[in-house]
């Protein structure tokens, strides 16, 4: 890696520049930004005109526009947010690294590993920091799954099986357009948008995987990607992994069930339900909700990250190889 000339202390606020301030920039993600000590967001960019400045009047940030160069390139913002859909983000990205300044791009990092590697070579290169929102790696509801296994309250891990699946919703049966499942964005459909947050979640868990495998079909015909994957993959540390994807089943089921010599722990990746451990003990179920900004832990873990503090647990390295498993899995690679 090239030596970083990016330089961050708490003498100077960090201004974010934010790129795409849709559904995500809402809730989710730029308030969590606007919360941190030490962290403003400046800018934001919007290609619909009217939507960029009522954002920019209800969150208080100061300068819009629906030119992102003029958020990527302008000399008073520091950082950028990319929270555009899947397509954009590499030509977005690239910019950002050529402007020299550190970048958190939204899950998934592109539509196909190709892309997301190509992001990060460029900012590898220029030895900048470069975060993927995966922000269930920073969530206390999974620090505590990490920590029982880390702690081996199952014992030896032995395998990870996965299941979600729901029915078609009223996007889906009307027809009307929905980026989220257009293969020239998002190729594998739902699959892109949620099964990514958990097999990036597994790898934070378990390690990264050496082997993966899929099949993808579309079944329903109600759009062009994907809405039915099966996969299969091996971690590196020899935990073996399955998980099945379906969006046209009867009814809505988000389970995870990691199995060890010595008990089982039960979750959900996206929806907020308890956590389960049993083993030769008992029983336990935990109840962690997720903070009302959801990436507000991923955000402060940044801020760490750019102090020198500690190191970020979502960056290009980890989402590349999240990109890859994903792929595997959809038999693009």
């Amino acid at each position: 890696m090239a030596e970083s000339h990016f330089h961050f202390s708490e003498k100077k606020p960090l201004r974010w520049g934010v790129i795409g301030c849709g559904g995500v920039a809402e809730k989710k993600s730029v308030p969590a930004y606007r919360n941190t000590p030490g962290f403003r967001v400046d800018m934001v960019m919007r290609r619909n005109a009217d939507k960029a400045e009522d954002y920019a009047k209800r969150h208080h940030i100061p300068q819009w526009t629906t030119d992102a160069e003029e958020v990527i390139f302008n000399p008073e913002i520091d950082a950028i947010y990319i929270a555009t859909p899947p397509d954009s983000h590499k030509k977005y990205a690239l910019l950002v690294a050529e402007a020299g300044k550190p970048c958190c791009v939204e899950k998934p990092m592109a539509p196909n590993y190709q892309d997301s590697l190509a992001i990060y070579k460029a900012f590898e290169e220029k030895g900048l920091p470069l975060f993927v929102a995966y922000y269930r790696r920073s969530l206390p509801r999974f620090l505590k799954i990490k920590e029982w296994l880390d702690d081996g309250l199952i014992g030896e891990v032995r395998h990870i099986h996965w299941e979600k699946s729901k029915p078609p919703n009223n996007l889906d049966l009307n027809g009307n357009y929905n980026w989220r499942t257009d293969k020239q964005i998002a190729p594998g459909g739902y699959f892109d948008d949620l099964a990514s947050h958990g097999l990036d979640l597994f790898t934070f868990l378990l390690g990264d995987v050496v082997e993966a495998s899929g099949i993808a079909k579309n079944q329903q015909g109600l759009y062009s990607a994907f809405d039915a994957v099966s996969g299969v993959w091996l971690h590196q540390n020899g935990v073996t992994g399955e998980g099945f994807w379906n969006f046209g089943t009867h009814q809505r089921v988000d389970k995870v069930d990691i199995y060890g010599s010595k008990g089982k722990i039960s979750f959900s990746v996206l929806d907020e339900a308890s956590l389960q451990l049993e083993n030769e003990t008992g029983f336990q179920t935990v109840e962690i909700p997720h903070p009302d900004h959801i990436q507000e832990f991923h955000v402060a873990n940044i801020k760490n990250h750019l102090l020198g503090k500690s190191f970020h647990p979502s960056t290009g390295k980890s989402g590349v190889h999240t990109s890859w498993v994903m792929d595997k899995i959809l038999g693009t690679l």
